[in-house]
């Protein structure tokens, strides 16, 4: 349940309204009356505070009416135009910070409110401003730049996706020539003092504790070594097979004694083995075959060594990779704004149609921005404006015959001020004078009474 407060007066008006004929439309016309003028109410509001936008004197505009609508939408293109420098602003904030926050607000608000007033300066009217073409020349110029700031970040925000994909590459290409430069200048080491490939300074170099190329120097040594001893294996034992199959051949031939009839081997046999036998001690072929055995199972024992060396060299150059390039993903995080401005510049540089476009976008939040400037000042000039020249020139007389009046007047002050002090000094020297001689005046009564009082006293002494 709802309580509903109601004036008596409408009440009784209501009720008298319902008892007359017609009594419900009256009220519904009433309540529509009210509707258009709660309404017009409301407009008025709003179109005044637009104005109010433009700088403009609501009571001088109140002369020339029909200009009102003019300033009203010159209000709406400023308020306009510092929208678009918030959502600039925003898209900027939240591209430095790397997400949507709500500390961005602070910079969106303040910035707007710095164009709403910096656009409101710029398309206040001034007296007499037809006539001077320099400031006319220094808003427009304001009005270039603030349009360019404002808008590259728009225009980054409508190229974002190729922008980021672009940068993206970049990033994993810049990724995979480190890989490779990474892996060129770090080879599995086959010396103790491994030499550093050409054009890898200390930024690919890479550090390890343990290299297999000591184990390679001494595996080379062993090779060359074996390699030699299986040479000259090799040739006392081919001097040696063909030692032996003289002396089978020979061996198998007997001879038959006469005086016994029996056969026996003949003496060449005997030496040839003789022979086989002095071959095999000089050449020591025996202990050479074993020599070379056992150099060939430590020739296999290292290459073991050697090669899970190697796998632990591998494994610990590609974890040392891997971290290099963690690295470098650290360092690289969130796409700036300098880095998106460079990447749409290469875009645009590598595509005519691309690079029309982005200039087109620009110079459209160009122009929209110079557009309360442009409107302000391509219109021509207003009566108001007119107005407020007069006014201002008026006042200007206004003031100046104010300051010559005050100015006449402290100097009528000052002449007045100066001849009651010259009076003041001539009066005060006649009443210094007159006071000089009634004193004279007294001195010489004093003396002729003084004389005659002498005189007197001389008669009488001489009557005496």
């Amino acid at each position: 349940m709802t309580d509903t407060l109601t004036d008596p007066a409408n009440t009784s008006a209501t009720a008298e309204d319902d008892k007359a004929p017609g009594g419900t439309a009256a009220r519904a016309t009433r309540g529509r009356a009210s509707a258009r003028a709660a309404g017009r109410a409301f407009d008025f509001a709003t179109a005044r505070r637009l104005r109010a936008l433009t700088g403009v004197d609501e009571e001088l505009l109140a002369r020339v009416k029909y200009e009102r609508s003019k300033y009203t939408a010159l209000g709406g293109v400023v308020l306009g135009t510092s929208v678009i420098a918030a959502f600039s602003m925003w898209n900027f904030a939240t591209e430095a910070l790397g997400r949507v926050s709500f500390v961005a607000l602070v910079p969106t608000v303040i910035w707007m409110l710095f164009v709403l007033n910096l656009d409101r300066w710029l398309v206040t009217p001034q007296p007499n401003a037809r006539r001077r073409t320099g400031p006319l020349v220094m808003r427009l110029l304001i009005a270039l730049l603030l349009g360019v700031v404002i808008a590259e970040p728009l225009v980054l925000r409508i190229f974002q996706t190729a922008i980021e994909e672009r940068v993206s590459a970049e990033r994993t290409d810049a990724l995979d020539r480190l890989r490779t430069n990474l892996v060129r200048c770090n080879p599995v080491p086959a010396t103790t003092r491994p030499v550093t490939p050409e054009g890898c300074g200390r930024t690919y170099v890479l550090s390890f504790g343990a290299t297999p190329g000591e184990r390679g120097e001494e595996l080379d040594a062993l090779r060359s070594d074996a390699a030699a001893l299986q040479k000259r294996v090799d040739r006392d034992t081919g001097r040696l097979e063909a030692i032996d199959s003289e002396v089978r051949d020979e061996c198998r031939r007997l001879v038959r004694i006469a005086a016994t009839g029996l056969y026996q081997r003949t003496s060449e046999c005997g030496r040839l083995r003789d022979k086989a036998r002095d071959y095999r001690a000089t050449h020591r072929t025996s202990e050479n075959e074993k020599r070379l055995a056992g150099m060939n199972n430590r020739i296999s024992r290292i290459e073991a060594q050697l090669t899970s060396s190697r796998g632990a060299f591998l494994k610990d150059r590609a974890d040392a990779i891997e971290r290099r390039l963690d690295d470098e993903r650290a360092q690289q995080k969130e796409i700036g704004v300098l880095e998106r401005i460079r990447a749409l510049d290469e875009l645009a540089g590598g595509n005519a149609v691309l690079f029309a476009g982005v200039w087109l976008v620009r110079l459209l939040f160009v122009l929209l921005d110079m557009l309360p400037v442009l409107v302000k000042y391509l219109s021509g000039e207003s009566a108001y404006e007119r107005m407020l020249s007069a006014e201002s020139n008026s006042a200007v007389k206004i003031h100046g015959e104010q300051v010559r009046l005050a100015e006449r007047r402290a100097m009528a002050d000052l002449e007045i001020a100066q001849d009651a002090i010259e009076q003041d000094v001539r009066r005060h020297r006649a009443e210094s004078e007159a006071a000089s001689r009634e004193h004279t005046a007294a001195m010489n009564i004093r003396v002729r009474q003084a004389v005659n009082a002498l005189e007197d006293e001389i008669r009488r002494s001489s009557a005496v």
